[in-house]
């Protein structure tokens, strides 16, 4: 290489360093702030996890201080003085609260507190579907089987999670109604689904056989079943 070669050469190279310097000066702020940012969200990230992990040991710890109080007024007045940060909190010290509120007979309150909870549109869709089904199961002594019928219904419409409990308490109705081949086919129904759990599934075996119904099932584990209960009748 002659030395008029190496001397352009190098000569380029200078020129590509003065740009890249150049362009680093115009531009390197803005890697740099992305550089702050990545850190930064990284590090705001882990603050909120870390701060809803306290919360919810304080809230936690809260309930469980509330309901380590031995008498069922106690721990309804102490549970009510809990604060709750978040709507998914909230939702569950609701559910908390009723389940002492039937505990103290105290049916009325613990209607109107899930019902509070089901109309809440801040609390994610599941809790305020239980809360409603809660409420209706309550509600037995206060509200027409006919409305309680149409609620249920509603809930147990394809994609509910609850609609094969709804479908129950629809053929717990017709128990009550003394319509026992429309309850029978509500339990037949239960039991043909391929959601059915195997307590659910227990229960309506046991019902239908109790009203004098046949299961009809074609697999042997809950025929066999079936059969164990009636020869128990």
């Amino acid at each position: 290489m002659s030395n008029t070669d190496s001397f352009i050469d190098e000569v380029n190279e200078e020129v590509r360093r003065d740009r890249l310097y150049g362009l680093l000066r115009r531009y390197g702020w803005i890697a740099v702030l992305v550089i702050l940012l990545i850190v930064g969200g990284a590090a705001f990230s882990e603050y909120r996890k870390a701060q809803a992990r306290a919360q919810a040991e304080s809230l936690g710890d809260d309930m469980l201080a509330a309901l380590s109080q031995d008498e069922t007024p106690a721990r309804i007045a102490a549970l009510s003085a809990v604060s709750a940060q978040t709507p998914t909190s909230a939702a569950v010290l609701a559910m908390t609260t009723a389940a002492q509120q039937v505990e103290a007979d105290d049916t009325v309150a613990a209607i109107e507190t899930l019902n509070t909870l089901a109309i809440n549109g801040d609390v994610p869709a599941i809790y305020r579907q239980v809360a409603q089904f809660k409420s209706l199961t309550l509600q037995a002594e206060t509200t027409s089987a006919d409305e309680r019928r149409l609620a249920f219904e509603a809930m147990a419409q394809a994609g509910n999670p609850l609609r094969l409990l709804a479908q129950e308490q629809i053929a717990l109705i017709d128990v009550a109604e003394g319509k026992a081949d429309a309850a029978i086919a509500g339990y037949q129904a239960i039991l043909s689904d391929a959601e059915v759990t195997s307590d659910l599934q227990q229960r309506a075996l046991q019902v239908i056989v109790a009203l004098g119904g046949e299961p009809e099932l074609a697999d042997t584990g809950v025929s066999d079943a079936a059969a164990s209960l009636q020869s128990d009748n």
